[in-house]
């Protein structure tokens, strides 16, 4: 009893923390603590021999926006300049994605005979039966699993790193992926055969442009008019002029048919001639006369009444001749004779004249009339033909001034195009390759850096371990776990592996452990 009591008070009383304690957990699981230890150093240095063989490099793309390409479009406004803005985190990422592209990868595999080395991978020896394209689509794979691509912040910069055991592998990858990068962002940002689509269009309309000037230049040789719209345009003055005067020789006419009426009429009431000098005189002559035929005429009766007797008809005749020219005497002494002299009325007269006149001015003014009738109908029927073929020759303008200008603004496109072709071929773009990369000298890791931190990491790792399943371990260990946990009195402790001993009064263990 007093044994038992001692027992429990040296149980009870013994309640600081020694190291052996804290070591405890280490000796319980050594031999997790050597296995997790071995793994993690196994793989420090594998990792170390890797690292050491393992070559890096490294490039860095500039994304700006220096370069300002036409917008390619057929429009003739000319394009306004606005300056350049910030680059966006978007176009960012839409270059780094094209620097993981699909088919550049696959031109870097292909130029740098990556897919030999997936030949002579452990994965080829399991499916040999692999052809040449799923060689070329796993290397594509593995090289975008390597490629690391990176934009550090607030940057326009691209980081781009790739690692291999061979330097001179590292640097021709990113070499090449360099160049195809370059290319394929001119490719992407601009249109493939634009300078051959305007260089054909500018060809086309310039032809036009020579047939539209040589059927210009016939049209004149043809029509036998050079400015059709300039001679319509006299022509319509003269026109006007002749109706002008159409107008005024119809009036013309008028008149002069109502001047030949009115003259007509008045000298229907004036005489053609009037008395200009009168004279009364007696008839002396006359009597003289009768006298003198009377003397006559009695001498002749006495010389034939000196042959014939008075009833021979010749004395006869002479008395009655006698006898009729004294009642002549007579009749001419009881009359008086009057001198009246006429001419031609001078106002009939200029009647006369003015109808004449008139009537050779109305002939006059017919025909001139008809001729500008006539005439007239002439210049409106060449009028409508000169507007036909004015119409014509200003089709003909528009379609070579509208050739002219298309041939003028697709030669200019043609001419931003080349000039972008230019800068496509100089490499000027909006992304620079500004950290070329080259060939690395010095591995990616350190051997004794790499061999000590693993060794660090699988001291920790292995006594993290020990001490992780010493707490998730539900054995009771020592007399300290039975007093805490069951909060009973331990009367007595027997170590694992310990050996009785027969003795006096009892039973007495061997101090072996505890």
């Amino acid at each position: 009893m007093q044994d038992t009591q001692l027992t429990t008070e040296i149980f009870e009383s013994s309640g600081d923390t020694t190291l052996r304690d804290v070591l405890a957990p280490v000796f319980r699981h050594k031999l997790l603590m050597i296995a997790i230890f071995s793994v993690i150093a196994l793989a420090s240095i594998v990792v170390a021999l890797g690292a050491s063989n393992t070559y890096a490099a490294h490039m860095e793309v500039l994304v700006n926006r220096e370069r300002v390409d036409p917008m390619v479009t057929s429009e003739s406004a000319s394009q306004i300049l606005v300056p350049a803005s910030a680059v966006t985190i978007e176009e960012i990422n839409s270059e780094a994605e094209l620097l993981k592209s699909q088919d550049v990868l696959e031109k870097v595999v292909l130029e740098n005979g990556l897919e030999d080395q997936e030949k002579q991978s452990f994965r080829a020896h399991l499916f040999p039966e692999q052809n040449e394209s799923q060689y070329v689509s796993l290397a594509v794979k593995h090289l975008g699993q390597k490629l690391k691509i990176e934009s550090p912040p607030k940057t326009n910069l691209i980081n781009v790193s790739y690692a291999s055991g061979d330097p001179r592998t590292a640097y021709n990858v990113l070499n090449t992926l360099a160049t195809l990068y370059v290319e394929k962002h001119v490719a992407v940002h601009r249109p493939t055969g634009s300078y051959d689509f305007f260089a054909k269009e500018a060809e086309k309309y310039r032809n036009a442009l020579l047939d539209s000037e040589t059927r210009l230049a016939n049209f004149g040789k043809e029509q036998g008019v050079v400015a059709p719209d300039v001679e319509r345009s006299d022509m319509a003055l003269i026109v006007a002029n002749s109706v002008g005067s159409l107008h005024q020789a119809e009036q013309t006419v008028a008149a002069d048919m109502q001047r030949i009426r009115d003259d007509k009429t008045q000298m229907e009431r004036i005489p053609e001639r009037s008395l200009t000098q009168r004279t009364s005189n007696a008839a002396e002559i006359l009597l003289q006369q009768l006298e003198d035929n009377l003397l006559g005429a009695q001498l002749k009766r006495t010389q034939l009444l000196v042959k014939f007797d008075p009833s021979y008809p010749l004395v006869q005749e002479a008395d009655k001749e006698i006898a009729e020219t004294q009642a002549a005497v007579t009749a001419a002494e009881k009359k008086e004779y009057v001198n009246e002299v006429t001419d031609r009325d001078p106002t009939f007269e200029l009647l006369r004249e003015d109808a004449a006149k008139t009537q050779a001015d109305l002939a006059g003014q017919s025909a001139t009339l008809v001729a500008l009738k006539q005439s007239i109908r002439n210049m409106q029927l060449q009028m409508v033909e000169l507007d036909q073929k004015a119409l014509k020759q200003a089709d003909l303008l528009r379609a070579s001034k509208a050739n002219e200008e298309n041939y003028l603004l697709y030669l200019s496109k043609r001419e931003q195009e080349r000039a972008s072709d230019a800068l496509d071929q100089k490499r000027i773009a909006n992304v620079a390759i500004a950290v070329p990369p080259i060939i690395p000298t010095l591995p990616v890791g350190n051997l004794s850096l790499i061999l000590m931190i693993g060794f660090v990491v699988a001291t920790a790792g292995s006594a993290g371990a020990a001490y992780m399943v010493d707490y998730f371990d539900s054995s009771f260990r020592t007399p300290r776990d039975v007093i805490d946990i069951l909060a009973i009195p331990v009367v007595a402790g027997v170590p694992k592996g310990a050996i009785f001993m027969r003795s006096s009064p009892g039973l007495v263990p061997s101090a072996r452990g505890e």
